[in-house]
């Protein structure tokens, strides 16, 4: 009786975050510290050749980091002030990817949470309802039969992905949907789009596109810049909100159907409305970082084992550990056979395969959340 009364005095703002826990705020700073020891390691490197020092006095050059007219060029686009040749290099040249590799990384993870939650699967991800395929498939098609929309390829891949789940619900749409239906349905679209993209290889007479093509579905950072940061930024920004804001409801999704719709939830409408969300943020890092595999399966699983299942937590978590993990994989991709670079979806899935696997054999079962 007397706890009761102890929780009821305590004040709102502290029951409201009770959820923190210092696991997670270490995991968090944990991860944050690999981001930024992965960016400047990232911008170290390159064909102009810089010392450690030089390097740091660029990345923390004060003609940049306080100059509205410098980030007005970055995030809107036009003219750039004069500046230093080094600090051109590194802010023009080499710091977008770091930042694109972190904007995608949070965005993908975030996303593979939503659909497991949705699906309430954890074998669930952005990529297996559809969403990579119809993405490559649109790529594809740009690339080889529409070659006059490719400065629209960001754009075009991201309504494929949206386009292709837009199918996978309808299919398994009866009377309402199930995680099941959505996951099987989603098994479908996967097949039918990954036999499209077969086909339409054939069409292609150019060996380059046929390499430019192959590059995007791939997964690669390679040649980004801040274009690309001001198409994802706004996007999965937006995306990110709305998943920290409706953590609460994939907990209740979570319970089960039955649970869910006692506790007053509109099931269909939410699972929808997240899944939308979840949509919105892989196609903003499709758009720019092409297909990255296994990434937003295996990044809620790394958390899901240090901060738990708690998805206010699991949300913050993936928030930090998508960057960090992509900008290290990137790191991997760009100077591990130094001056040739791989796409980071290689390192991702030659990475997240055995690991998955290990979790596999790892837990007693796997599947349903």
């Amino acid at each position: 009786m007397a706890r009761s009364s102890d929780v009821a005095s305590r004040p709102e703002s502290v029951t409201r975050f009770e959820w923190l826990s210092g696991s997670l705020v270490a995991f968090c700073l944990a991860c944050l510290l690999v981001t930024v020891v992965a960016g400047l390691v990232q911008v170290r490197f390159g064909s102009y050749e810089m010392t450690r020092m030089e390097v740091l006095r660029a990345v923390f050059d004060a003609d940049v980091l306080f100059d509205p007219a410098v980030w007005s060029a970055f995030l809107l686009g036009g003219d750039l002030p004069s500046l230093d040749t080094r600090t051109l290099v590194v802010w023009t040249v080499r710091m977008p990817r770091v930042i694109v590799g972190v904007v995608a990384g949070a965005a993908l993870a975030i996303s593979g949470a939503i659909f497991q939650a949705v699906t309430r699967n954890e074998l669930a991800s952005p990529f297996i309802l559809g969403v990579s395929r119809g993405a490559g498939f649109a790529v594809l098609a740009t690339l080889v039969v529409f070659s006059g929309l490719t400065p629209f390829l960001p754009f075009l891949a991201a309504l494929g992905g949206a386009v292709a789940f837009l199918i996978t619900y309808l299919i398994a749409w009866k009377d309402g949907t199930s995680p099941v239906r959505l996951v099987l349905a989603g098994v479908i679209v996967n097949m039918v789009f990954h036999s499209l993209q077969r086909g339409v290889y054939f069409l292609a007479d150019d060996i380059g596109v046929v390499q430019s093509a192959i590059a995007w579905l791939t997964g690669s950072l390679t040649g980004v810049g801040w274009e690309q940061v001001r198409i994802a930024t706004p996007a999965a920004a937006l995306a990110i909100v709305l998943a920290l804001v409706g953590a609460r409801q994939l907990n209740v999704l979570l319970l089960g159907e039955t649970t869910a719709r006692s506790l007053g939830m509109r099931v269909e409408r939410t699972r929808l409305l997240l899944s939308g969300v979840g949509i919105l943020a892989a196609s903003a890092a499709i758009a720019v970082a092409g297909i990255v595999s296994f990434f937003g399966l295996v990044v809620p699983h790394i958390v899901r084992n240090v901060v738990g299942t708690d998805y206010r937590r699991l949300m913050v978590g993936c928030l930090f550990a998508g960057p960090a993990l992509m900008v290290a994989a990137d790191v991997g991709a760009r100077l591990a056979l130094r001056p040739a670079q791989i796409p980071v979806g290689i390192v991702t899935g030659l990475l997240g395969g055995p690991y998955f696997l290990y979790l596999m054999r790892k837990q007693q079962s796997m599947g349903e959340l």
